[in-house]
Order: structure tokens, then C-alpha cells, then sequence
């Protein structure tokens, strides 16, 4: 090796006394505190002015401190026997702790050491320590674990997808319901697991507004590896970077499947109620239909009697003698079947049918339905029938059973006045209405609904009639509820109430 001359050994002593002036400054300006601690004891020999901004010690008063004074309990020991949280790498050892401060709080402290060793005996001769605070990394890490944990135990279906939308990983519910137990489903294309017509809605519409607003949310069918269909309620979010950049995505799935279980009984719930509402309101009507049915049967008998008088003793007859009464009787025998078909359509259990409607001719078959019943009550009913109105969307039956529970109430209502032989008038007239509907009234010249009963009419087995069930009106609105109208009742001032109830327009 070459012998420095002396003005090159001025010039490297020069050189590192500059270097150490400049480690030490850094060292005085580092927000990280550097420490210098003895081998055995850990006793601080030295530490930055870090020092107080960490643990609020002077330089002076931390001086002379062991470390494992100041080390938490629960730590200690983790150090000393160099725990797995101690991480070693090529001399270099790497601990996150807690520390305490000198108010006597504890703050999370990571901290890389390394042994100063002297070159001649290869003993320790202090140890220099760099710490800096953990305690905000320590915070994140601690909530992304609880995060986790919370993501792994929810029975919400969790999905995280890469920007190509592909699976990255799936929480143990999902993974469950989609049937990956045994199955390594890193880089599954998300389309394995939704079906044709929702992924088509993810692309469409859930991805492009996740990207623009940061989230989507709507409901669609999702499917296992088995094909098992699964309903559910997405809420579909974008992750961005600190750059704004989308990093994944992830999907957060609710099942809906128990959820529409109950919606399709309680649907069946609804239909049987309503299908019982229809056989009281018949049951009501009962003398009615008998009377209705009593007018065609008894002309029947007549014209069959008058020809067995009259033809009785004639071994010949001519068609011509026999005409007249036989065409009769078959028109009357088809008007009591009409009669009959229309009450058990009206009865009968059917799923609903949403069909093009003429009002006016649903508004007519039903006045025709109740007009003994309007007769025996000493009522009159009038339909203001306006020249022109467009179809309705509706089903048919449904709607019958609405115009009859209001006809029916009508009637009643009229026919409860204080004089019962009076002549009163139920009023049914069509009108337009906003929003591309038309509106249905049905007025009374009854005594009105009171403020009392005005908040309850529609509540299911609530009745102002002594015999009533206290369904009708409550079926009345769901039904015209279900077809995206309303149902309302207001009282007129020249007295009586008035029902009426909204039909969108068909297309």
C-alpha cells in the first residue's frame, strides 16, 4: 500500500472531520432520532434532538436512561430474545415497539440497530440505533387487519377485482356460496361468476359509473361454479391510488335469496287474500246473482211450458210452430251462462294478466253486475261516459275486483240515508289525469267518511260497516298500487265521498 505523504494526510483527516461535521448535523436536523447506547444495559449515551419531538425528553434527561426501562412490558422480552417481530437482515436488525414517553403514554417506535465493534478486539463498543414513530403505520395496519377480519366473518359476498376483471380474492362467504372451497380462483374472470344478463349490466352500466362516480349499486343474479343462481344487491366501488389512478375493483354482493323467498310467499300471501275478497264480496252479492239468475231460468220454464200446452195434443209439428219459443229459450239459457262464466271468472285463482283495457267497457260490465243489487237498494247508476279515451294497462280481473269493491261500497253508502225510500244516485265518470293517466271516480250521496275513520280507511281489517271484513279498500289500493297508480278517498261538500283511483295510459 502506498505511504500518504504528509500533505495527503492532512488533506483525508480534513476530508472526514468535514464528513463527520456533515453526519452530524444531519443527525442534529433528522426527525428520526439517532442514539448511541452501551452493549450491555442499553444505557443512551447519546441521542438526537429527535429525542423530544418522540418522546418529549431533553437530550440531557434521556442520557444515562437503560432502553429496556422505557420499553413496554408486553415488548421487552420480545426484544431480548429476539422474537420473530425482530427482523435481522445483513447486520441490520429492524424492531417496531412500544416506547414510553416521558408524560408516561407509550408510542409506537421502529427502530434499526447495528453493533459498533472495535477493529482490533472485535468487541461491542456501543450499538447506534436510528428510531423513527410508527405510530400512524402501526394504526393503518392494526385497522387493515380489523378490516380483514370484518371482511372474512360478514355474510355479504366480497369480491376484489383487477382492473382487467379478473378475481383477485374472495371472502370466505363468497367463496362458499360460489362453490371455491377446493378451487384456486386467482385470475378467474369475473363473467364465471355472475350470470349472461348481469355481467352485460356491469359493463354497461356498473363498471362505466364506478369509474365516473366512484360507485354503483343495483341488483342482479349472481352464479356459482355449479351454476347455482344466487339474487343478489351489489354495491360496486373503484379504488384509486394517491394519483387518482383506479387500482382494483370490489363488490360487495348482499344475498337476496332468502329475501325473495319471502316476497314471492308473501305475493302468494297477497294473491290468496285477494282471491278471498273476491268470494266475500260474491258472497255479498249472492241474492243479487240469485235474483239475476231466477229472471232467465223462470223464462225458460215459461216458453218450454207454453209449447208443452200448446203442442201437446199434436202428433206433427212445424218448425215455424215451434221457432219463436225455442230461439228464446236457448238466448236465455246463454244469458244465465254468461251470467255464471262472469261470476266464476271473477272468482276463480289466476295469476295476473297486464292486457290493453277499454275502461268504459269494464266500467259497464260491472254497473251491469250490480245493478239488482243497486235495485233492491233503491239506487241509480250513472256513468258519465266521456266520447273518447285511450286503453289502460291493467288486468282485467283485478281491476273488476277494484271497480266492484267501490260500486258495491257505493251502493251501501247511498242506500244508508235517513230516508230509505228516497232514490239515491251512485256517479261514475272517467277523466284525464297528469303524468299520462286517467282517473276513475265513483261518487256516493252517502253521509261521508268522518276525520276519525279518513286516516284508517284503507287499513286493513278496519270497517265502518257492522259486518264488515275491513279488506276491500286495503285490496283495492294494493292493486291499483302494484299498476303504478293511487287510490284516494276525498268528501264532497254537497255531501257524500268520493273514491277515486288513477290507470296509467297504455303505450
Amino acid at each position: 500500500m502506498k505511504n500518504r505523504t504528509p500533505e495527503e494526510g492532512r488533506t483525508a483527516l480534513t476530508d472526514d472531520a468535514e464528513r463527520n461535521r456533515l453526519l452530524a448535523e444531519m443527525a442534529e436536523q433528522s426527525t428520526d432520532m439517532i442514539s448511541r447506547h452501551t452493549p450491555e444495559d442499553w444505557r443512551f449515551i447519546y441521542a438526537s434532538p429527535a429525542v423530544t419531538h418522540l418522546l418529549g425528553y431533553s437530550v440531557e434527561e434521556i442520557v444515562g436512561i437503560s432502553a429496556y426501562d422505557l420499553y413496554h412490558p408486553d415488548d421487552v422480552e420480545d426484544f431480548r430474545l429476539r422474537a420473530p417481530t425482530v427482523n435481522y437482515d445483513r447486520g441490520l436488525y429492524t424492531h417496531t415497539y412500544r416506547f414510553r414517553c416521558k408524560d408516561g403514554h407509550y408510542t409506537w417506535l421502529e427502530s434499526t440497530s447495528r453493533t459498533i465493534r472495535d477493529p482490533e478486539t472485535n468487541e461491542i463498543r456501543e450499538i447506534l440505533v436510528v428510531s423513527r414513530d410508527a405510530s400512524h403505520r402501526v394504526k393503518a395496519d392494526k385497522a387493515s387487519r380489523r378490516l380483514a377480519r370484518v371482511l372474512e366473518s360478514t355474510q355479504d359476498l366480497v369480491i376484489f377485482a383487477n382492473l382487467d376483471f379478473t378475481v383477485s380474492h374472495l371472502n370466505e362467504t363468497a367463496r362458499n356460496a360460489l362453490e371455491l372451497e377446493h378451487t384456486d380462483y386467482s385470475a378467474f374472470p369475473l363473467s364465471c361468476f355472475v350470470t349472461e344478463k348481469g355481467l352485460t349490466t356491469l359493463m354497461e352500466e356498473g363498471f362505466p359509473t364506478a369509474k365516473k362516480t366512484g360507485n354503483w349499486r343495483g341488483e342482479l343474479t349472481m352464479q356459482s361454479l355449479k351454476s347455482a343462481r344466487i339474487p343478489v344487491m351489489l354495491e360496486l366501488l373503484a379504488h384509486r391510488s394517491l394519483h387518482g389512478d383506479i387500482e382494483y375493483f370490489s363488490l360487495v354482493a348482499h344475498d337476496l335469496t332468502e329475501k325473495k323467498a319471502a316476497e314471492e310467499q308473501l305475493k302468494q300471501y297477497q294473491a290468496d287474500i285477494n282471491h278471498a275478497s273476491r268470494l266475500v264480496t260474491m258472497g255479498e252479492l249472492a241474492s243479487s246473482l240469485a235474483h239475476e239468475l231466477n229472471q232467465p231460468l223462470s223464462a225458460m220454464v215459461n216458453y218450454l211450458r207454453g209449447i208443452e200446452r200448446r203442442f201437446a195434443d199434436k202428433p206433427i209439428l212445424s218448425w215455424s210452430d215451434v221457432e219463436l219459443p225455442i230461439t228464446r229459450s236457448i238466448k236465455t239459457a246463454l244469458r244465465a251462462g254468461e251470467i255464471i262464466h262472469r261470476m266464476m271468472d271473477f272468482t276463480r285463482k289466476q295469476e295476473p294478466v297486464v292486457t290493453r283495457l277499454s275502461l268504459p267497457e269494464l266500467i259497464g260490465e260491472m254497473i251491469d253486475f250490480c245493478e239488482n243489487m243497486a235495485e233492491r237498494h233503491n239506487v241509480r247508476i250513472v256513468f258519465e261516459q266521456p266520447s273518447e279515451l285511450p286503453l289502460v294497462k291493467g288486468d282485467k280481473i283485478q281491476l273488476e275486483q277494484v271497480l266492484l269493491n267501490l260500486i258495491v261500497n257505493a251502493i251501501e253508502a247511498s242506500a244508508s240515508t235517513d230516508d230509505e225510500e228516497a232514490t239515491t244516485t251512485v256517479t261514475i265518470s272517467v277523466k284525464p289525469h297528469e303524468n299520462a293517466q286517467l282517473r276513475v271516480e265513483v261518487d256516493d250521496q252517502g253521509r261521508g267518511v268522518s276525520e276519525s275513520d279518513m286516516a284508517r280507511l284503507f287499513d286493513r281489517f278496519f270497517s265502518t260497516k257492522e259486518a264488515g271484513l275491513g279488506m276491500g279498500l286495503a285490496i283495492s289500493r294494493s292493486l291499483v298500487e302494484n299498476l303504478e297508480g293511487e287510490l284516494w278517498v276525498e268528501n264532497i261538500p254537497a255531501g257524500g265521498a268520493r273514491f277515486s283511483f288513477t290507470l296509467n295510459i297504455a303505450d
